[in-house]
């Protein structure tokens, strides 16, 4: 049975342990003074994610704890080149990067230090995000068109005072540019979109997860999802969502099956008949981080998906084309 968090409250109770559930908009408040393992295990982050058919543009500032990156990369994903690929680690950041307590609620989360500036900006329920770089000029704004979101507060098994606070919004519009000189890539609200994908929270030092999150127009309708599994304990609740005509429909738990290849189709089922999806994919973007005892690999897959969905209400849709993304990460961090 899934839990549904409605009422305003902690994230945290007075023991640092997580108030479990999902919520489809920012009721909880994060307090990072009422975690009460040791910092060095403290995970934050804040990232962005803008695509249209071909581009994908990926920003982010985060930290776990003893270190931090700020970060920028840009690639085609249909040709499979990378344009762009920016990163700054700093070293023992703990809590200086004043990470935000709310992904909703106005507010700016900023980087600027050693030639480096980044801005993430909350006003009004537009996001904007500024970065200047090396030369690189990026202007990005971002619209909700969905008022629904997908919200999780999970434990983990491992220990009582790990958990994952987590905030996806997507089905978000995203309008701007990318300069490198006289170099310049637009997005374009027509069929340019965005996602934020805001956590927080103490992981156990190994973990394994798949993830897929995509935003689209079916039947001239804004369509999107968040699909998951590996991110906690999921008794209480899963972070499998789909969002169609402004409203958002739970699912329970779904399962992500893969070939002998990445680059072979995935097929992503829920275990109650209500989700039908084959990705074909076309560009593996692999990440590896390999530094002392921290031992990262994630590979996110772009391509084309196709299949079936079915509503709260009963309605069927036919899924077909949606430019999306999933991946398989395994950590040691």
């Amino acid at each position: 049975m899934e839990k549904e968090l409605t009422k305003r409250g902690p994230v945290l109770d007075a023991k640092g342990r997580p108030i479990p559930g999902f919520s489809r908009r920012s009721t909880l408040t994060y307090d990072r003074g009422a975690v009460k393992a040791p910092p060095w295990r403290i995970k934050e982050w804040d990232y962005y994610h803008i695509s249209n058919r071909e581009l994908c543009l990926q920003l982010t500032i985060g930290h776990a704890s003893y270190a931090g990156q700020v970060s920028l990369m840009l690639f085609n994903f249909r040709e499979g080149k990378k344009y762009l690929d920016l990163s700054r680690t700093v070293p023992l950041p703990f809590g200086s990067f004043h990470m935000p307590s709310d992904a909703e609620k106005d507010h700016r989360l900023c980087y600027d230090k050693d030639g480096i500036y980044m801005s993430f900006q909350v006003a009004s329920g537009v996001r904007t995000l500024v970065c200047q770089w090396d030369g690189v000029d990026a202007v990005i704004r971002l619209d909700r068109v969905n008022p629904d979101s997908l919200v999780i507060n999970l434990p983990f098994d491992e220990y009582p005072e790990a958990f994952y606070y987590n905030h996806k919004i997507n089905c978000m519009t995203a309008a701007g540019y990318i300069r490198v000189g006289k170099q310049e890539w637009r997005f374009d609200p027509k069929d340019s979109y965005g996602l934020v994908d805001w956590g927080r929270g103490v992981w156990p030092f190994h973990n394994e997860w798949y993830w897929s999150n995509g935003s689209g127009r079916l039947n001239g309708e804004m369509f999107g999802f968040n699909l998951g599994c590996g991110f906690g304990n999921t008794d209480t609740a899963t972070e499998n969502m789909l969002f169609y005509q402004g409203r958002s429909h739970k699912l329970g738990r779904v399962d992500f099956l893969l070939g002998k290849r990445y680059m072979d189709p995935w097929h992503l089922t829920d275990r109650k008949g209500r989700l039908d999806l084959w990705m074909k994919p076309v560009y593996d973007r692999t990440t590896r981080v390999k530094v002392l005892w921290v031992n990262n690999c994630c590979h996110q897959m772009f391509g084309e998906f196709t299949g079936t969905a079915v509503l709260d209400d009963g309605t069927h849709l036919e899924i077909k084309d949606v430019i999306a993304f999933a991946e398989h990460a395994v950590n040691n961090w």
